[in-house]
This record gives structure tokens, sequence and C-alpha cells, in this order.
């Protein structure tokens, strides 16, 4: 049987990537990264930095690509996206495009890539989900691949991945996602803002979906308005006053 880690380059799965390295437990055959082409700046600098320490501890990296990487930013009418986008027209005030960006850019890439390298063997694909976000195990949907997912086993969570990468001096990941994905939240959009060659990407992108859809124009920010337009400040920073300046203790009905 093949032992294969999908690496997103994430806290989670490179905790695991680095478990393996340090012989804290066995190791994978495989630790396969799935390139979108659209990660932040940041994780591609984390990935170069860190491939070699993994390697040279016995933790072989491969990365592999989506075939169309600008399917997401065709500007063919009608032509094919696959992001989530957010969706309106001047009728209505619109919904939200199907998901359809990690089965082509993640997960598809990496079954390729094993399907020509397994020599017909079964494939372990360790799955970096922890605790905290269990509610996303599933199982693999075809026969040759079994998932699992070490942190769950472990008992780890997010936060206890980062401590033990911290414990043994190793540098914590940001996040692992695409600079322009739809579900990132507000700080998420201000983080990415904040490195130029990110946000210049996501403005790109954001006005080059827009009339892919017609009769929708489409939008990577619920907003729904061109996202170099939408006010991402906090309460504070319009000048709304809090009341509270402590969390919260529970006692406020007593």
């Amino acid at each position: 049987m093949i032992k294969a880690l999908s690496l997103g380059w994430g806290v989670q799965s490179f905790t695991i990537a680095a478990m393996c390295a340090l012989k804290e437990i066995e190791n994978v055959d495989y630790a396969i990264h799935a390139d979108t082409n659209f990660e932040n700046m940041l994780t591609y600098r984390f990935a170069r930095a860190w491939s070699d320490w993994l390697e040279i501890r016995g933790v072989r990296v491969i990365t592999v690509k989506n075939e169309k990487p600008n399917e997401v930013i065709t500007n063919r009418v009608g032509g094919e996206i696959f992001i989530p986008a957010f969706t309106n027209t001047p009728s209505s005030q619109g919904g939200r495009l199907r998901r359809q960006c990690t089965q082509r850019w993640k997960i598809a890439p990496v079954r390729r890539w094993l399907q020509t390298n397994r020599n017909k063997e079964p494939v372990e694909m360790w799955i970096g989900i922890s605790t905290d976000e269990a509610a996303r195990m599933k199982p693999s949907g075809v026969k040759y691949i079994t998932n699992r997912w070490p942190l769950i086993e472990l008992g780890m969570s997010r936060k206890d991945c980062e401590r033990w990468l911290q414990d043994r001096g190793i540098e914590v990941p940001v996040k692992s996602s695409c600079v322009f994905c739809p579900f990132h939240n507000t700080d998420e959009w201000r983080a990415t803002k904040k490195i130029i060659c990110n946000w210049n990407k996501v403005v790109d992108i954001d006005r080059r979906i827009r009339k892919v859809r017609p009769p929708y124009d489409l939008f990577v920010h619920p907003a729904r308005k061109p996202i170099e337009t939408v006010d991402m400040r906090t309460m504070e920073e319009k000048g709304q006053i809090r009341l509270w300046d402590e969390e919260c203790t529970g006692m406020c009905g007593l």
C-alpha cells in the first residue's frame, strides 16, 4: 500500500509532514502538493523554505498542478468558472455558483499523479483535518483510496499543531488558500490586502470574472461589488464606540 499525504502547506498538513520528518510518526511515501497557481505568496515562500528540510529528513515532496490554470479567469462569455463566486442581476441580489475548484484544482491533479505512479497498489491518503474541523471528514469516494486523518487519531486541534511546531522551533505557516477565495472572511481579506502582489491578483481576477456568466455579474466578495470598493474597516475604524473592552464573562443576565 502507498501512503500519501495531501500537503497543502498550511498548519495542519505541514504539521503531519514535520512529524514524519522528525520520526514522531511513521513516514509517508509521498507528500503531494496540488498547486492551484493562486496560492498566497507567503505560502509559496514557505514551501520553498521548507521543502528541502522535509526532503533531507526523508519526506519526498511532489508538486502537481491543475492542467488549465486559467479556467477561473477566462474572458470568454459563457466560459467555465469553478470558484463559488457571488452572483447578482439587475432584478435580484443573486446567489452563488457551485464550488468545483477543490475537485478540479486539488483532488483531480493528485489522483492523476497517483494513477500514473501507484502501479495498481491501493493508496492510504493522509489528510490534515484536525479535531476542530472533524465534520469535514469523509470517504475518498474511489475504491483505490482510503482516507486517513492522523491529527484526529492524535486528538490534535489546529492550536495543538501550532504549539507542536513552536515547541520544536519550526516556523508556523499561514493558512493555505487561494488569494481570491470567496470563502474568505473580513479578517482574511484585510490580511490579503496588506500584501500588494496578492491583492493585485485578487482585483484582477475579480474584474475578469465579472461578465463570464451572463446574465449574472460575478464577484469574489459577498458585497457583490468590485473588491477594491468594499469597505473592510472594523467597526472601531468606522468610528463606532465599543460598549465593553473586556470579553463577556457570562454574568450579564444576573
